[in-house]
């Protein structure tokens, strides 16, 4: 027996991590959840290529023109917000169904609501309350405070710290280490640098850096 049809959109590094969340689910379940048809990209490297076919995953070229020789689940695994924001767009327009994947390693808190596409990795810890938007990314041992809102496309970086009763805005990216204390708010398309510590409310459209993190 197969589970749910399901392709990945993007064949660089997130994709393929994507690729290893579909694993780990169907091993610990009873029949497979999902199965992974391939992976569509535009213009993937030679280097990309090549780790798709190690790992036995189909290259199925660029997306189709419109999408409707078929209607499958999909997952935009790409960690640019705003490229994929633009996929989810076209692709859901098509009426193809966003995947929201949960590796089993993760462990989630009670009355958690994520919102459809949204990726969350091995070793996340999700406390409480906390809701997701659509498409968003939470990468490998990354914590989410209780009451925490991301909105939709967010991607949280490996091992970020999302304190307690934070809202994160849309198509913001949190980097790798940065944690944003209890109580704040990150605006919409900001950036928050790797290892960055947010004491204080950060603006829309701003980068922020340091210990305490200041915009760049």
């Amino acid at each position: 027996m197969t589970g749910q049809p399901v392709v990945i959109v993007g064949a660089g590094g997130f994709g393929r991590e994507v690729a290893d969340v579909i694993d780990a689910i169907n091993r610990t379940a009873s029949v497979p959840a999902w199965d992974l048809l391939g992976v569509h990209d535009e213009a993937p490297s030679q280097l990309n290529l090549s780790r798709l076919e190690d790992r036995g995953i189909p290259y199925l070229g660029p997306l189709p023109g419109d999408g409707s020789d078929r209607i499958v689940s999909f997952v935009v695994g790409i960690g640019n917000p705003r490229v994929r924001e633009k996929l989810a767009d076209l692709i859901e327009g098509w009426g193809w169904e966003p995947a929201t994947l949960v590796h089993p390693a993760a462990v989630l808190g009670s009355a958690v609501r994520l919102g459809a596409g949204t990726v969350i990795c091995g070793g996340v810890q999700v406390s409480t309350n906390v809701h997701t938007g659509r498409h968003v990314h939470v990468n490998p041992n990354a914590t989410i405070g209780h009451d925490a809102r991301l909105e939709h496309f967010v991607s949280v970086n490996p091992a970020a710290t999302v304190s307690g009763e934070v809202v994160v805005g849309s198509r913001t990216l949190l980097g790798a280490n940065s944690i944003v204390l209890q109580g704040l708010t990150v605006g919409a398309d900001a950036l928050v640098g790797a290892a960055a510590c947010a004491v204080r409310e950060v603006h829309p459209r701003t980068t922020v850096v340091g210990v305490p993190a200041k915009a760049r």
